[in-house]
């Protein structure tokens, strides 16, 4: 993988003057749809997550997180995650696991003093806003709002605002959540609503036809074939690479 890296390319997000590799590994990442295990690396200004090289072409739809954007805090083992911790990012913030502790530990230590070093030569700022992490689907079977039972017809959502799961009739308002996306409105249940919008009387609300979908809600429901291929062809377990 670090060959691969080092390729000259144009036009991509991960080249980058100064940007070096620290390690990559196999984490289990809590999604919406349960724990998923996932390719994950590390950089000295980014954490990556999602297929780099997929069949020997760049893959485009890896997530990048800039270092300064984000928070650590360290978690005990659960039911569903075991040796996890949870990485909070203005945009969204998840649930991760190791195979091991000592794993753990590592990839916390890593991140965090990379982090640091970034924060001191760079002079950039430490992010203050986090996004709340998500309710998995199957954490609840009817809408945390009205308290409607979900059926194949009558489907989960999400708040972007509290991270519940809720039905359509219940987040049919959309908003401007400035730390997710400034310029985009995010669907938001109507509890959030009405406090936002008591909060924040000049914050833009719509409301959209309730079949209309905004185009994140699925980001953890679809991955590209080709990348669901390599996931599966690689070792759920496999150990990380530490280069620096």
């Amino acid at each position: 993988m670090t060959d691969q890296l080092t390729h000259p390319l144009q036009n991509h997000d991960l080249i980058q003057a100064n940007r070096v590799l620290i390690g990559h590994g196999r984490l289990t990442k809590l999604s919406r749809r349960g724990p998923k295990t996932k390719s994950f690396f590390l950089f000295n200004d980014v954490l990556v997550y999602g297929g780099i090289v997929l069949k020997g072409h760049w893959h485009k739809t890896q997530k990048i997180i800039p270092l300064e954007d984000i928070q650590l805090e360290d978690l005990e083992d659960s039911f569903n995650m075991k040796n996890q911790w949870l990485i909070r990012t203005p945009k969204k913030s998840f649930f991760v696991g190791a195979s091991t502790c000592q794993e753990k530990q590592e990839w916390m230590q890593h991140i965090e003093s990379c982090r640091s070093k970034l924060l001191q030569t760079s002079g950039r700022q430490p992010g203050s806003i986090f996004a709340v992490t998500w309710v998995p689907d199957q954490e609840s079977s009817i809408c945390m709002r009205c308290y409607s039972t979900f059926t194949v017809t009558h489907r989960r959502h999400h708040c972007r605002n509290c991270g519940f799961v809720v039905c359509n009739s219940c987040s049919k308002h959309r908003a401007l959540l400035r730390h997710i996306d400034p310029n985009k409105h995010q669907r938001i249940c109507r509890i959030c609503h009405s406090t936002l919008s008591n909060d924040t009387p000049e914050l833009a609300c719509v409301r959209k036809d309730s079949a209309e979908r905004s185009s994140s809600e699925d980001d953890e429901m679809v991955i590209s074939s080709d990348e669901d291929q390599v996931e599966e062809s690689m070792e759920d377990q496999a150990p990380t690479r530490w280069l620096h």
